[in-house]
């Protein structure tokens, strides 16, 4: 996806007021004068404000698939590549949570406001990509051909959403972590544990 500077910029501003504010509680008029810019220039780049979400949403899943890539180009073993891979999605989503939650609220309505094709072609050229980085290490025998490759995303999201959004009865009820130091917590102890637990379920043999 292909855009200019300014546009990156009216993005990410948009992106900063839909986390606050949800995207019903975000007007144009408010994206235009926080990104220092006029309504018109809005209207230019993209239509609408479903529309630009829709481009937020697009331009976030393609820049992911640049990063995914350049991991697997790496010169680096697959236990390697898999644990830059966990690391990479842990940090993106852990970092646009709030967006996360945007999308996952408009995806699932019966009528969503905006289109999530591209968001979902996407989704699946990520999970492509990944798929096909663990069947090379099937073959070279490093990973186990028991795999269901389908749920090492969903595994890696449940794993951090369960603790995202119950937080609170993981720092006060099991004192896992302290609330004030959450984003430590993630960048470091539950990175790393959900790094051992892809890496035991990508080489556990029967």
């Amino acid at each position: 996806m292909e855009l200019n500077e300014k546009q990156i910029h009216i993005l990410k501003v948009s992106e900063e007021l839909f986390s606050k504010n949800g995207f019903d509680g975000t007007s144009v008029r408010m994206i235009a004068k926080t990104a220092g810019i006029n309504i018109a220039m809005i209207s230019y780049y993209f239509g609408s404000k479903e529309k630009l979400l829709e481009t937020l949403v697009s331009y976030r899943i393609s820049s992911f698939k640049i990063e995914i890539e350049q991991i697997i180009q790496q010169e680096s073993t697959f236990i390697e590549k898999i644990d830059a891979i966990v690391a990479s999605v842990i940090k993106r989503i852990h970092n646009s949570r709030r967006i996360q939650k945007l999308i996952h609220f408009e995806f699932s309505r019966e009528h969503p406001k905006i289109d999530f094709s591209n968001y979902l072609k996407g989704k699946q050229e990520n999970l492509d990509s990944l798929k096909k980085l663990i069947e090379d290490g099937q073959k070279e025998g490093v990973f186990s051909k028991n795999v269901n490759i389908e749920l090492i995303i969903p595994t890696i999201l449940g794993s951090y959403f369960n603790l995202y959004y119950n937080k609170k009865i993981y720092s006060k009820a099991h004192r896992l972590f302290e609330e004030d130091n959450f984003d430590e917590f993630v960048a470091h102890t539950l990175t790393q544990h959900i790094q051992r637990t892809i890496k035991a379920l990508l080489t556990y043999e029967e």
